[in-house]
């Protein structure tokens, strides 16, 4: 498998944790494996069937020996060279989902992210998806130099509690009511009933993974 590792820290925490990788997966003699220094993130290539479970416990090993949040994305197995490249992306790609849904410190695989896992996989588009549901509102605010889509975002959140949207985007509510009204009429009436929301939350959750963490 593949492992691509995030430390919040500084570049010397991440030569700490390539120190500290070789340790506990390289040195301890039960595998083989490289570890290195890859665009300011630290990249492990390591023999295993059990990515997602694997990078948790990595995750958990090396930000206690770090001294800060370690972040772990998985991908993998690969069964040969030629695969590592589109693993090496697969697990960039999982490690952007984690941080960017609030698993910063945790690891884990495109397996265990759900929906958003299958649209990580290979062929997937992510953009694309993004711009079929939302992109009215992102039209709207682009234009407009408004924020429709963090108001969305938020009533969301706050599990469509127009009270606690309105704290917590510090509005009066009858500007959530407002917001919302025109997100509506941008996205269609049936916007807020289940099958639509479902899909709406994913759009959102995914358009925060693409404007980065």
């Amino acid at each position: 498998m593949l492992l691509f590792i995030n430390c919040s820290g500084d570049r010397r925490d991440r030569h700490r944790l390539i120190r500290r990788q070789r340790q506990v997966c390289i040195g301890d003699g039960a595998r083989d494996g490289l570890a290195g220094l890859h665009h300011d993130h630290v990249v492990l290539v390591v023999p295993s069937d059990t990515p997602g479970s694997d990078a948790r416990a990595l995750a958990a090993e090396l930000g206690q020996a770090a001294g800060c949040p370690v972040t772990v994305g998985a991908a993998g197995p690969a069964t040969g060279p030629a695969e590592l490249p589109g693993a090496h992306d697969e697990a960039a790609r999982c490690l952007s989902a984690l941080r960017a849904l609030g698993h910063t410190g945790s690891g884990g695989a495109t397996a265990d992210l759900g929906f958003i896992g299958v649209l990580l996989g290979d062929q997937a588009d992510l953009g694309g998806y993004v711009r079929r549901t939302l992109g009215p509102v992102l039209d709207y605010d682009a234009a407009r130099s408004t924020d429709l889509v963090t108001t969305l975002d938020a009533y969301f959140a706050q599990g469509a509690s127009l009270t606690r949207t309105k704290t917590l985007l510090h509005v009066h509510v009858n500007t959530v009511v407002q917001r919302l009204e025109r997100i509506g009429r941008l996205l269609g009436p049936d916007w807020n009933e289940p099958p639509r929301t479902l899909e709406i939350q994913l759009a959102l959750r995914l358009h925060r993974l693409t404007q980065g963490p």
